[in-house]
């Protein structure tokens, strides 16, 4: 079974945030290839963490409409311990940031199509 994702424990959760902790597995299939020698985590794969993570936190977001404000800061490597925070800022947006080390990693924005816009 390929494996796709990091080990996830719940830190924090209110209504409007969440705070993870991902351990960084190096036999998550996304660093096959990206490069052999220093694996990376692509940024794609980093967003598609936030989306998927915020669909199963915050129920209510249905489809990304629109991503703003992307950085990414620092590489995430195999075995790098992340603080991922999600937080519902506005009914259709969540702020989303990578922490390692006390360092940003990654951040962004997202908006969201929500249920009842269906």
């Amino acid at each position: 079974m390929t494996n796709l994702f990091p080990v996830v424990q719940l830190q924090q959760q209110t209504p409007n945030k969440i705070e993870l902790q991902l351990d960084i597995s190096p036999d998550i299939a996304y660093f096959d290839g990206h490069f052999p020698q220093a694996p990376v985590l692509a940024g794609v794969s980093q967003l598609h963490w936030v989306v998927q993570y915020c669909k199963q936190y915050f129920p209510q977001l249905v489809e990304v409409a629109s991503v703003e404000v992307l950085k990414f800061q620092i590489m995430i490597r195999p075995q790098d311990r992340l603080l991922l925070s999600l937080e519902l800022s506005a009914a259709n947006t969540t702020l989303f940031s990578y922490i390692k080390q006390g360092e940003k990693v990654a951040s962004g924005r997202l908006k969201w199509t929500l249920k009842n816009d269906e």
